[in-house]
C-alpha cells in the first residue's frame, strides 16, 4: 500500500462517514479532506521529543506503542470554511467552532479507526494514539503528541502560537496512526518554527485569554480559559481564536520563497 492509496483512502472516508456533519447546524462537513504525510518510525527525531526541553521522557516511540513499528502516517483535518468564518469574531468561541472541535474530534478517532483497519486489511498491524485512553497524563502534556508527531513527518511548522502551519493553514485537528507497513518519508525541508509564520502579530492580540506572547504560549492560561468555556457549554468546549481571521487560518500566510 503507498501513501497516495491511504491519502485516497482518508479522503473518502471523510467525504463519506455521517460522522463528519454537524447536523443540528446544517454543515455537510466538518471537515475537509485531510492532508496525509509518512515519518519514518526510527526518525531519530522521535527520540529528540522525550528531551523536556521540547516535550519530555514520557513521550513515547512509535515502537514502544507498536511492535515491527515502520512507519507513522499523519494527516491534518483542516475546519470547513464555514466553521472557521463563523469563529473569526471576537469574543466567545462560536456554536460551530465547538461542535468541530467536540464532535469533530470523534470523527477524527473514526478516521483513525478506519485507517488502522485499512492497515490491517493489508496484512499489516497497526496503532491508532487517538484511541489510547490514557494517552492524556495531564492538562498539558501526553504520550503522544500529535502536533509534533505532524511536524516529524513534514505536515508543517510551528508558528508563534505553537499551533502547526500547514499548507492548508492550522485550523484544524491532526492525528496519526503507527503501522509496520513501510510508506516511503519526504525529507523535512524547514526548522521547527516560524519559516511559514509572517510573525504578524495577529494571533497574540486574538487570544482571548492573553496566553501569546512573542515568546510563546502559556499552556497553563490557555487551559484555564478552556475550563471555563467548559463551564459555560458542557459538555462542548473549545477556542480556535488563534487559529481564526489570521493569515495562516487556511493557507500559508508567506511565499516559501520569502
Amino acid at each position: 500500500m503507498t501513501l497516495e492509496e491511504l491519502s485516497q483512502e482518508a479522503a473518502d472516508f471523510t467525504i463519506a462517514s455521517s460522522c463528519n456533519q454537524a447536523e443540528d447546524l446544517g454543515i455537510p462537513l466538518i471537515f475537509d479532506p485531510p492532508l496525509v504525510a509518512a515519518a519514518d518510525a526510527s526518525d531519530p527525531l522521535f527520540r529528540k521529543l522525550q528531551e523536556p526541553q521540547i516535550i519530555g521522557e514520557h513521550h513515547q516511540l512509535p515502537a514502544e506503542r507498536l511492535e515491527h513499528a515502520a512507519s507513522v502516517i499523519s494527516y491534518f483535518l483542516p475546519f470547513c470554511e464555514s466553521i472557521r468564518r463563523s469563529n473569526r469574531m471576537s469574543g466567545l468561541p462560536s456554536t460551530e467552532w465547538l461542535y468541530g472541535r467536540i464532535e469533530g474530534e470523534a470523527f477524527n478517532h473514526a478516521l483513525a479507526a478506519h485507517l488502522m483497519a485499512v492497515c490491517n486489511d493489508a496484512g499489516a498491524s497497526a496503532d491508532a494514539p487517538l484511541l489510547d485512553p490514557d494517552i492524556r497524563i495531564s492538562t498539558f502534556t501526553c504520550t503522544w503528541s500529535e502536533r509534533h508527531v505532524a511536524y516529524t513527518a513534514g505536515l508543517g511548522v510551528f508558528g508563534t502560537s505553537r499551533s502547526l502551519i500547514t499548507s492548508r493553514g492550522c485550523a484544524g485537528r491532526y492525528g496519526s496512526i503507527i503501522t509496520s507497513l513501510r510508506i516511503p518519508a519526504a525529507p523535512r525541508e524547514f526548522d521547527p518554527f516560524l519559516p511559514f509564520c509572517s510573525t504578524c502579530g495577529r494571533c497574540i492580540s486574538r487570544c482571548p485569554a492573553g496566553a501569546i506572547t512573542w515568546e510563546g504560549k502559556d499552556l497553563a492560561v490557555c487551559a484555564e480559559y478552556q475550563e471555563n468555556i467548559k463551564r459555560k457549554f458542557a459538555p462542548r468546549f473549545g477556542c480556535g481564536k488563534c487559529q481564526t481571521s489570521v493569515p495562516c487560518e487556511h493557507k500559508l500566510p508567506v511565499s516559501l520563497q520569502q
